[in-house]
């Protein structure tokens, strides 16, 4: 399994023989639509696992990047007419030029002001959102058009699985190629000591900006995916903080510095509510126990963890 992990192609071969075998045994549209929201909150995951977990930035916000791209499509269609798929670059744009505009100042911060710094971004984001009713229909949220390629209307949970697992491994493939290039080993020198990093000449504001504008370019494809799978959509369901927390649970929990971590993560916390939903008012209770759990005998994160285990080195 370690020397799967660590030959990417085998990795990017293996999850996309997992994710087209998956739909042949899918009973419904219901396991479609999960499927499909595994996907997309992965990719975002993967976005944020770069930041976290390879250049040690920590991010409280990022759910307002998937808020942009979520809203890019959505508004771009109905109010200026633009094809779907045009909106979600658009949307891609405005997340990377925003990350941009706003990466130099607060990631001069570092550690709990940083974090705070990122969470009055993903909330002032949400602000904007909810406030702006006359583009966004205020809090209760606007209708998504549906995406039309080629005259086809791409519609139903089974259609935005394929093209969300598609996008998923795209990003799977765009993550590793960039962890093994040069500024993937520029990442993990700044994620170990800033210090070490710019003695022996490497730019860390620059890397450390390049990769926060990455991961919201991530964040934001994964939210116009969300909007087009929901078909619509509202401030706090995109953009909100819990959401940004969410997305904080899913890479520590799959663990961190590690792009399969990051997919695990968001399986875990996208199918436990479903399958808990059996235990009626105890299922956000037993959710909390097994998070707690799992980081408890885990410390490290699911897929770091078991990999330590494997190799005979603990948690």
């Amino acid at each position: 399994m370690e020397r799967l992990l660590r030959n990417r192609w085998a990795l990017v071969l293996a999850l996309a023989l997992v994710l087209a075998a998956l739909p042949l045994v899918f009973p419904s549209n219901y396991y479609f639509r999960v499927a499909a929201l595994v996907n997309i909150f992965a990719l975002a995951a993967i976005g944020l696992n770069l930041l976290m977990g390879y250049a040690g930035q920590v991010s409280l916000g990022h759910a307002g990047f998937m808020g942009i791209g979520a809203y890019a499509v959505a508004i771009g269609a109905s109010r200026f007419g633009l094809n779907g798929a045009v909106a979600m670059l658009a949307g891609a744009a405005i997340a990377g030029l925003l990350a941009f505009l706003v990466g130099r100042p607060i990631l001069r911060l570092k550690g709990h002001y940083l974090a705070v710094a990122t969470l009055g971004l993903g909330l002032l984001i949400s602000m904007t959102l909810t406030n702006e009713a006359g583009w966004t229909g205020g809090p209760d949220g606007m209708a998504v058009p549906r995406l039309e390629l080629f005259g086809l209307r791409l519609r139903g949970p089974d259609t935005w699985y394929m093209i969300s697992a598609g996008a998923l491994v795209l990003g799977v493939i765009l993550a590793l190629n960039l962890i093994e290039s040069p500024t993937g080993r520029a990442m993990r020198a700044i994620h170990d000591s800033e210090i070490a990093a710019r003695v022996v000449g490497v730019d860390v504001a620059a890397y450390k900006l390049k990769i926060f504008v990455i991961s919201a370019i991530y964040a934001s494809i994964a939210g116009s995916l969300m909007a087009f799978l929901n078909g619509h959509i509202t401030p706090d369901g995109t953009a909100g903080f819990l959401r940004s927390v969410e997305l904080v649970t899913m890479v520590v929990l799959g663990g961190l510095g590690s792009v399969l971590g990051a997919i695990v993560g968001a399986a875990m916390l996208v199918i436990l509510p479903q399958a808990l939903t059996i235990f009626h008012e105890y299922e956000h209770l037993l959710l909390g126990l097994i998070i707690m759990a799992s980081m408890i005998l885990l410390p490290r994160g699911v897929i770091p963890s078991l990999l330590a285990r494997l190799r005979g080195g603990g948690a």
